[in-house]
């Protein structure tokens, strides 16, 4: 049997670092200004002075991709903690107080499921208007459901058990109880979801900036970027081809970087492998 020598883990880990110092350097600095336009050189094929080339406005290919990487993981980020926050807090109130309390909350929170989390941004941003936060509250209660449902399950595992039954002995409210003892308790799969969810997130920003709904041009995401190549995709294919690799790269090393979060904390996953 052929020896390993990277697992999918090492191959995800290391390719998510890359692509994270990669956004971190695009928020300070980039080899050229990412908006400077110099029509002599629009349309510069890669190599010499511009390594991935320049756009129909002569913009240099390579710092767009730096401060669009930047742009899309803030987006992601930020998305990904407030849903969480919001979906953990809402999530840990309909497990633990069930009842009416439950009923209610989880009525609104399967309507919000039944819509498509795409379709379900795309209709708040019409409202709030495509811009970089916009993007934020459009995504973040898209996702939010997801988050509620799989903390509540957890919850509803956990409320029963005997270190419960302890806090509540101890005269503990059910607040300090929830937030003190359930909790932590619901790690596993919130780190697993949170994981998954900023793939999501990367993927979604990408289509709606694509579309013309997401942050507004001149400034660069992955997705604006691939539709302002479409016109040139046959005299200039580098300009579709290198936001589409980034994108490609990034949920590949998401997805590698989730399954062995996945595998880590899930006991059931271990061995299996």
């Amino acid at each position: 049997m052929r020896k390993r020598y990277f697992s999918n883990a090492t191959v995800g880990g290391l390719l998510l670092a890359f692509l994270v110092v990669c956004a971190i350097l695009g928020a300070v600095w980039t080899p050229f200004d990412p908006l400077r336009i110099h029509f002599p050189t629009r349309l510069h094929p890669p190599g010499g002075v511009h390594l991935l080339g320049t756009d129909e406005f002569g913009r240099d290919e390579l710092s767009r991709l730096l401060s669009g990487a930047a742009t899309s993981f803030l987006i992601a980020s930020l998305t990904v903690f407030f849903a969480i926050v919001l979906g953990c807090t809402i999530g840990l109130l309909a497990g633990f107080a069930r009842g009416w309390t439950d009923r209610i909350i989880m009525t609104f929170n399967n309507a919000m499921l039944a819509f498509p989390g795409l379709l379900l941004a795309l209709g708040l941003l019409t409202i709030v208007g495509p811009n970089q936060y916009g993007i934020v509250l459009a995504l973040c209660l898209a996702y939010t459901p997801s988050v509620v449902r799989v903390v509540r399950g957890a919850v509803m595992s956990l409320r029963e058990r005997e270190f419960v039954e302890s806090s509540r002995v101890l005269g503990n409210s059910d607040l300090y109880t929830m937030f003190r003892h359930v909790l932590p308790n619901c790690i596993a799969p919130i780190s697993v979801l949170a994981t998954s969810m900023f793939g999501w997130v990367i993927l979604a920003e990408s289509a709606l900036s694509f579309l013309g709904l997401g942050v507004p041009p001149p400034a660069p995401t992955w997705g604006n970027m691939l539709a302002s190549a479409r016109p040139f995709i046959s005299q200039a294919s580098y300009l579709s081809i290198f936001p589409g690799l980034c994108i490609a790269l990034t949920l590949l090393a998401i997805n590698l970087a989730g399954d062995a979060v996945r595998d880590r904390l899930d006991p059931r996953m271990r061995g299996m492998k």
